[in-house]
């Protein structure tokens, strides 16, 4: 069994490149650690709602704009 093993190994031992003296071995750069994504506690109070940077306030933030007119004609 260990023989058929090393008789498989062979040929990739034998076209196996020698290191290049002198290169050091390129290093992957480490990738940074993905964070989880943070809950959004304001998601209870309904669509919309953003906590205030620096503190556990959620507010929602709204408004709206209307025009008016009237008139009377008097004969």
């Amino acid at each position: 069994m260990i023989f058929a093993v090393l008789v498989a190994a062979l040929p990739a031992v034998a076209f196996a490149e020698p290191p290049i003296a002198g290169v050091p071995p390129a290093r992957e750069t480490p990738r940074p650690v993905p964070r989880a994504a943070k809950a959004n506690p304001c998601a209870a109070f309904g669509p919309g709602f953003v906590m205030v940077e620096g503190s556990s306030t959620c507010v929602k933030l709204g408004g709206a704009i209307s025009v008016g007119g009237g008139g009377r004609l008097s004969r």
